[in-house]
């Protein structure tokens, strides 16, 4: 209760002391600030895999070719896996923002079914625009996260920056044996969501409003431990994290991978409270819509279907659920893998 009361009071003395919204300093929305996936796929294209070549001390098991997760490298003494992950503020509490930027870098070491041992910081910081104190806040932020994962946080790189930028390299352990990847589904195989959708929006419009979606905060710092663990206790051997290319995107991504399509049950997909109201009022990232005009010429939709409904299944998340080939307690089956069609991916 003394550490509560200690940090409840330390966030009341700085938020009285300024009016300082942090997302007005970001020009993009968390994980919807990432490239598009068609221009970032056009460039990977150019460069090496890093996979040619004597590499006497590891063997790379997992790499860039179907866009997984995390690096995932063999050696002598383990396996490793490997991430990084940051972004700009998705909420104007610098806290918050710290807890879900740090929730997010680890969630890819939970989509390859591994777990987290040590990460450090990476921090950009406008120190002559914006008080350090927020900065250290963001970090107390990432660091609480960690420690509920039970990783080490060991220091990091910090530069000044125009724009403030937070996350994590996270470097974590996983049974070669047991890994959750990209290109292990196969037709017949349930689709889980372990996460609602709908976090983009929420947060386009907490930008856009200043409104505060406490769900949608919840949501983006629930770890994805307990859906790893349960994933790996199924059996399962594909999943991925649903982050900034939207559910559709990364389904889309697993299917490739796979060889398979994926059929979605629309009326099957959870949406956190607000989100199609946020949809509707306009509200959706210029992330979302790049997602869907990359998705759609390899996406059947049912005639049902209509634009809000795309928007959203596109919605770029933060920190979102994962998404499993296999069933897991709790989680909704949103869908199936079926053989390979004329579309990798059929909505509705």
């Amino acid at each position: 209760m003394h550490g509560n009361a200690q940090r409840t009071d330390r966030k009341t003395v700085l938020n009285s002391a300024t009016t300082i919204r942090l997302t007005q300093y970001a020009r993009g929305g968390g994980c919807a600030c990432k490239i598009p996936p068609g221009e970032l796929e056009t460039v990977m294209a150019a460069v090496p895999a890093g996979t040619s070549g004597p590499r006497p001390l590891g063997e790379l098991l997992v790499g860039t070719e179907n866009g997984d997760d995390a690096a995932v490298v063999t050696t002598a003494t383990g396996t490793l896996v490997m991430t990084t992950d940051f972004f700009g503020p998705v909420v104007d509490d610098a806290y918050d923002w710290g807890r879900i930027a740090a929730a997010n870098a680890l969630s890819d070491v939970y989509a390859m079914g591994g777990t987290p041992v040590v990460a450090v910081n990476l921090l950009a910081w406008p120190r002559e625009t914006l008080p350090m104190e927020l900065a250290a806040e963001v970090l107390r932020g990432g660091a609480d996260t960690a420690a509920e994962a039970g990783c080490h946080l060991a220091g990091g790189h910090s530069i000044d920056d125009p724009e403030p930028k937070y996350g994590l390299a996270v470097t974590g352990q996983a049974d070669p044996e047991r890994l959750l990847r990209n290109d292990a589904g196969r037709p017949g195989m349930p689709l889980s969501l372990t996460k609602p959708l709908g976090i983009g929006v929420l947060n386009t419009r907490h930008k856009a409003t200043g409104e505060r979606f406490p769900a949608a905060v919840a949501a983006m710092t629930t770890l994805n431990a307990a859906a790893s663990r349960a994933a790996l206790a199924a059996g399962a051997v594909c999943a991925t994290d649903v982050t900034g290319f939207g559910l559709l995107g990364h389904l889309y991504k697993l299917a490739r991978a796979s060889g398979v399509t994926a059929v979605l049950d629309p009326a099957a997909v959870p949406y956190l409270d607000g989100a199609r109201e946020a949809v509707r009022d306009g509200h959706v990232s210029g992330g979302t819509r790049r997602n869907l005009d990359w998705v759609a010429p390899h996406t059947r939709f049912g005639p049902a279907v209509g634009e809000e409904e795309r928007l959203l299944l596109a919605d770029a998340q933060t920190s979102g659920g994962l998404l499993v080939a296999g069933e897991i307690p709790g989680a909704p089956v949103i869908g199936h893998l079926a053989p390979r069609g004329d579309h990798f991916v059929t909505v509705g």
